[in-house]
């Protein structure tokens, strides 16, 4: 079998490690250090130690440092550096047992109640809130005297009480989880579900879980040296708590008893928990913030002279209308984002405008860079993207070379913008009145009442009925139908003059899409605006639009007038997306329906190209 070699384009890019993410953090550089040190101390204490912990020499009692002594002698005469180092290795293996333990108990609790649900979640919730509401010291001091006050099994009591903390993460992530797609696909191929707790949900929550455990240990430490200063667990075997307890006792006449171990405690505890949120902030962020010299390499390498000579080798429209005349304009448009294996160019030279007024389509299969260039124009490229152009105007005003802030104003006013996936764009925690109002106060400065008539009028134009129940709904309580004119409502209410809409109609059945597109069309010509149609479907292009441009691989390799594309496409490309249109029955009546206005000359061409196709089949 010959070997097919791996495609440059989707060659796998490196990733950085989470160890080399963390090491680029100087405090939790210095805290994990640390937390090394009190490590190897404790477990060299044996070798390390000058003397054993437990020797007394009455000629030492409140010794000063010294004399063959590092850190002197405690109130009984023992060598303090000796009983330090050995009293770090009863801390840690007393928060080794307690994470352990806590660990072994939240989190197939937490992973259980979140996958299953139902009686499973509520009895595991309940055990987890009785846990937190019992007094837990009282009860390890009660577990002390009932077990003579056993060290091990004081710390795994100790851990009982601190796994709801690991129960709450992992039961958090696991309701996230179990409703992803493969999750189901996994119970449709046949996948157990003790095989899916193992291999999906476990991974899921391992992240949430090393954070927890490096906050748990800080606790654990602080816990048990609680327990060992009221003098719970074993006189001969040394730890911090019980140096802390003599050097309380001895204050006002030697302090320095109460300071080694005090510090030492206190290292430890900060060192981890600065460990936990450096941890926490990493895992937090599935993509690292591009730095200023990453996005900075991006924008060099958009605009270097290789880069530019690569767009004009690629076809990438033609303008039609003189700049002056356009209300959108974009010229030579590339967006790169920044990766360890170099910079990924996802639009390429770009160039289009629309005319006041016009309907443009802008076409092509996903990832084609259709909505990465509006992304560019409305400042909404996700992270780590880095848009460069020679000018991008939006209603005569040039906006490439705008601030942030600047960028921001037009959106509301000149530019609006209605996204895919209506019911995932709106907040679930607020109604349909404050996600309304409050860019309409905020943003063209109405008062309450009248932004909120505005509103109410503008649900009543796109086609909603009730629109008093609808402003008082919230967003679960509409359907998708009607959230999709909410955000067409939301978008037009500050009469914008440019109008991007991004695939409107992915997430409707066909005759609400139906119902969006005339919504949009009559919209468009009663404010006479300029409609922008981000689409991956033909037949929406035929519908509404007059003008389209096509896309593939950032490029645009087709553009023009939406009756001479349909009838003489220039690229294979083009053809494919009309057949793919054509091929699709909802797509043959967006067709017949559009042509049929034209003219019905139009809609019989269409009748006998549709017949045509369907014998060559």
């Amino acid at each position: 079998m010959t070997a097919v070699p791996f495609p440059a384009a989707l060659a796998p890019v490196k990733r950085i490690s989470l160890g080399r993410r963390y090491l680029r953090r100087p405090l939790g550089v210095v805290a994990l250090a640390l937390l090394l040190v009190v490590v190897a101390a404790a477990v060299l204490a044996p070798w390390l130690a000058p003397f054993d912990p437990n020797h007394v020499d009455f000629t030492l009692t409140h010794a000063e440092p010294g004399g063959g002594h590092l850190l002197g002698g405690d109130s009984a005469g023992r060598d303090i550096l000796s009983r330090l180092l050995h009293g770090a290795r009863t801390t840690l293996y007393g928060a080794v047992i307690t994470c352990v333990s806590g660990l072994l108990l939240g989190v197939p609790a937490g992973v259980c109640a979140g996958y299953f649900g139902g009686v499973t979640d509520r009895l595991a919730s309940w055990v987890s809130d009785a846990l937190q509401s019992v007094p837990g010291m009282i009860v390890l001091l009660v577990v002390a005297a009932g077990t003579g006050q056993s060290f091990p099994v004081l710390m795994v009591a100790l851990g009982v009480f601190l796994a709801p903390g690991y129960y709450r993460i992992t039961r958090a992530r696991a309701l996230a989880v179990r409703k992803e797609p493969y999750i189901d696909a996994a119970r449709v191929a046949g996948v157990t579900n003790p095989r899916i707790l193992r291999t999906h949900m476990l991974r899921a929550v391992y992240a949430p879980i090393v954070v927890q455990t490096a906050l748990t240990a800080g606790i654990a430490i602080g816990m048990q040296a609680g327990l060992q200063f009221l003098g719970i667990g074993s006189a001969s075997t040394p730890s911090w708590g019980q140096m802390m307890n003599d050097g309380f006792q001895n204050m006002l006449t030697y302090p320095l008893i109460l300071l080694w171990p005090s510090i030492a405690l206190g290292i430890t505890i900060a060192a981890l928990a600065f460990i936990g949120s450096t941890l926490a902030d990493l895992i937090s962020i599935r993509a690292e913030q591009p730095s200023r010299r990453a996005r900075a390499r991006v924008r060099q390498e958009l605009t270097a002279p290789a880069a530019t000579e690569l767009s004009n080798r690629l076809p990438s429209g033609e303008h039609e209308h003189s700049a002056e005349d356009c209300a959108l304009r974009i010229d030579n448009l590339r967006v790169g984002y920044a990766s360890p294996s170099g910079v990924k160019e996802v639009v390429r030279g770009v160039s289009l405008d629309a005319a006041p007024g016009e309907v443009l389509g802008i076409v092509g299969e996903s990832g084609s860079g259709k909505t990465q260039t509006m992304f560019a124009v409305l400042d909404l490229l996700p992270s780590g993207g880095t848009a460069v152009a020679d000018g991008i105007r939006v209603s005569g005003r040039e906006v490439s070379g705008l601030s942030a802030a600047e960028r921001a104003a037009l959106l509301g006013r000149s530019i609006g913008y209605v996204p895919q996936e209506p019911l995932s764009n709106l907040d679930p925690c607020y109604t349909i009145e404050r996600q309304l109002v409050e860019p309409l106060r905020h943003v063209h400065g109405l008062s309450k009442a009248d932004a909120r008539q505005r509103a109410r009028d503008v649900l009543v134009r796109v086609g909603l009925t009730d629109p008093d129940r609808v402003l008082a709904s919230y967003p679960h309580q509409i359907s998708g139908g009607m959230a999709q004119r909410v955000l067409i409502a939301g978008a037009v209410a500050g009469r914008p003059s440019l109008l991007v809409a991004d695939e409107p109609t992915t997430a409707l059945d066909v005759t609400v899409q139906a119902e969006v597109l005339e919504l949009l069309r009559e919209l468009q010509q009663e404010y006479g605006m300029t409609l922008v149609i981000v689409t991956h479907n033909f037949g929406v292009v035929a519908d509404i639009c007059d003008r389209v441009v096509v896309m593939k691989d950032g490029r645009i390799v087709e553009t023009g007038r939406v009756e001479q594309i349909f009838r003489h496409p220039a690229d294979p490309y083009t053809a494919e997306l009309i057949s793919a249109s054509l091929d699709d029955v909802a797509g043959r009546h967006e067709l017949d329906q559009a042509w049929a206005r034209e003219s019905p000359a139009a809609l019989d061409r269409s009748a006998a190209h549709v017949g045509g196709e369907d014998d060559a089949r």
